[in-house]
């Protein structure tokens, strides 16, 4: 037996099952050990075999396909590998084509994750949108119709220029319509208050979270705050005022005689035309911009200021220590400091735009036939009344005021937290 025979067979023989110069269905050989000379049985040309030969092995699957050698001199040629049908196989190509399918799967597994994530993050997120506009909608339900009285008792004085003392015109109300006459279109007010707030609260919480990112902040400023409360106030009106247009048209007198709000609707399209149900844009916008500006400015300002105080920082601390909380005792503010905030928030919002909202209202009762512009039925209100025309009925809207903008601030707040809404 020749040299490299007598190698050959000592290495079968001497090797374990879990020696790695042997594998299963081959020979799999190590540089460090092979003979030059076993080497030279498998060149059958006139090349010339080097001691330095390098041998380059690998462990792969193949798909019906049986390796016995593999061996790279000097960059070798290309190694093949035998079929189980005889046909011999390119071993280059093999691996390019299973890179290339492995690839292939690789990217197409990435894709259908990466689709997946985005459809869940979509699903998540509009989930969580709905649940913040929920948040703010039943904030404005509750607060309205708690307030309905009131609110009643403001466009007394406001739509029907009510001049008697507001003992006296409670009394009136009272005797002629019962206790259900407080509560005399809430319904329509609720339908009209429910979306403007649902709006407006998503709309300021989405416009100051995107300011600050615009602007690399890692708080929002005091400006931030004010711009993002006058374009939320603005966008709730533009999408709402058809409704409040249509329940100033029903308290209005011969209001009672249009058959509620469809009635009211087909009336006001019929008689003036689509548009009518903007009447007063101009002025409402004008109004709810720095309305919202200052509603929403004036009680973030507050809330910033005592969660940065000592008492609120301990407050905080204190919340983060893991302990089970209920809703209320998850408030940031506490419930009776979030309806102090509330009620300051909305008394400022209400004084500072008050002569906007009296002008929008008269607008919104005038006929197609004699209809004036905002500036002069603002001339007009001085004319008749003097200035203090422009706050009238400013103290039973103060009175609404302050209960409603609490009620709904600590609702909302409430309500974000058991629906679990997370920032925008």
């Amino acid at each position: 037996m020749h040299g490299p025979d007598r190698w050959l067979a000592h290495l079968l023989i001497n090797s374990e099952p879990s020696d790695p110069c042997l594998g299963l269905g081959g020979l799999f050989l190590d540089r460090h050990t092979i003979p030059p000379s076993f080497v030279s049985l498998f060149d059958s040309g006139s090349r010339t075999i080097q001691t330095n030969a390098a041998v380059r092995l690998r462990r792969r699957r193949f798909r019906g396909g049986f390796l016995s050698v593999s061996l790279s001199i000097k960059g070798g040629s290309d190694v093949e590998v035998m079929g189980q049908n005889g046909n011999h196989k390119s071993l280059v190509g093999e691996e390019e084509e299973e890179d290339h399918e492995t690839a292939s799967l690789s990217l197409c597994n990435k894709e259908e994750d990466e689709v997946k994530v985005k459809v869940r993050g979509s699903s998540s997120g509009a989930f969580n949108v709905t649940k913040h506009l929920w948040s703010g909608a039943v904030a404005a339900m509750v607060s309205r119709t708690f307030v309905a009285p009131l609110e009643r008792l403001k466009l007394e004085y406001m739509v029907r220029g009510e001049q008697k003392k507001l003992f006296e015109l409670i009394q009136t109300i009272a005797a002629s319509q019962g206790l259900k006459g407080f509560w005399k279109g809430n319904f329509v007010n609720i339908l009209r208050t429910a979306p403007f707030k649902a709006i407006n609260f998503y709309a300021y919480d989405t416009y100051r979270n995107q300011l600050m990112r615009m602007t690399g902040n890692e708080e929002t400023t005091n400006f931030e705050r004010f711009v993002a409360g006058a374009a939320s106030g603005i966008t709730a009106t533009l999408l709402c005022i058809p409704m409040d247009t249509i329940r100033t048209k029903m308290v209005a007198p011969g209001g009672e005689a249009l058959g509620g709000v469809i009635g009211t609707f087909r009336h006001m399209i019929q008689t003036e035309g689509f548009f009518s149900l903007y009447k007063g844009l101009v002025p409402s916008i004008l109004s709810m911009a720095p309305s919202g500006a200052v509603f929403y400015g004036v009680y973030d300002i507050l809330k910033s200021a005592y969660l940065h105080s000592p008492e609120g920082i301990k407050r905080i601390q204190n919340m983060k220590q893991g302990q089970e909380l209920n809703a209320l005792e998850q408030l940031e503010l506490g419930p009776i400091r979030t309806l102090i905030y509330g009620a300051i928030a909305g008394a400022c919002a209400e004084a500072a735009t008050y002569p906007f909202e009296v002008v929008r209202r008269q607008l919104q009762m005038q006929v197609k036939e004699t209809q004036l512009s905002a500036m002069a039925t603002c001339i007009k209100i001085v004319e008749q009344g003097g200035v203090p025309a422009l706050y009238a009925g400013l103290i039973p809207s103060l009175l609404q005021v302050l209960p409603s903008a609490a009620i709904s601030y600590f609702v909302y707040e409430f309500m974000k937290i058991v629906l679990k809404v997370e920032s925008t």
